[in-house]
């Protein structure tokens, strides 16, 4: 009884192509997260730093932070910077 090496050789590159493909599509998955996940940490720390810079400057201008409401006040009564 012969072996059928063509066939053999067949699936092999068949099951070898459908990895590759899987690989890849898990690749660019995995490429795809990482930058969902950058964009997410850059806009984080650009209102990070945007509530930072309202925070000096109402304190600056003589303002108290209300941080319950996320937003500058008025002067403390009596408060003279």
């Amino acid at each position: 009884m012969m072996i059928p090496w063509s066939k053999i050789l067949g699936g092999v590159l068949v099951l070898a192509a459908i990895a590759w493909v899987v690989l890849e599509i898990r690749e660019d998955g995995a490429e795809s997260v990482k930058q969902a996940i950058e964009r997410q940490n850059n806009e984080a720390a650009h209102q990070s730093d945007a509530g930072r810079s309202d925070y000096d400057r109402c304190l600056d201008g003589g303002g108290v932070w209300d941080f319950g409401a996320g937003r500058c006040r008025r002067p403390a009564p009596g408060r003279r910077n």
